[in-house]
């Protein structure tokens, strides 16, 4: 009997490395799970997931030319479905606080000194950063 790409089988793990696992298939052969292939978080260690002689469902995601076997344990391993979200009614969704730009009015609408005040605003805002900028690139702070 071969084995299929994409069918689930029953392995025991035979040998660790630091980069995966060896797995041995219910006698049809062996076959290395990369440690991306083990489980669906980052693996760190691998030896934290498995053991020598450990038990395993693994599915063939791959073989090559010269007979090397993929595995993988996360594929394996049936995901529950995702829990639908429960409607609310509007009154009973949680309502967060959303920031909204504050509203300028127009020009035209402005009298002489809000523009010349909105100007000065402006320009100190815009001086403070050109200072900030130019102290950075010197590398010199005030004091």
């Amino acid at each position: 009997m071969q084995l299929e790409i994409g069918k689930i089988y029953e392995g025991k793990v035979k040998g660790i490395t630091q980069y995966g696992a060896f797995v041995d298939i219910e006698g049809m052969g062996t076959g290395m799970v990369h440690i991306s292939e083990v489980a669906n978080t980052y693996v760190n260690e691998i030896r934290d997931h498995l053991t020598e002689n450990q038990e395993v469902k693994v599915k063939v995601i791959g073989i090559n030319e010269e007979g090397k076997v993929s595995l993988s344990i996360k594929k394996a391993v049936e995901r529950p479905a995702p829990q639908q979200r429960q409607r609310r009614n509007d009154s009973q969704k949680t309502r967060g606080v959303v920031w909204e730009p504050k509203k300028q009015t127009p020009m035209s609408e402005l009298s002489f000194e809000d523009m010349l005040s909105r100007f000065k605003q402006n320009s100190e805002e815009r001086m403070c950063d050109l200072k900030r900028s130019t102290d950075r690139k010197n590398g010199s702070r005030r004091k």
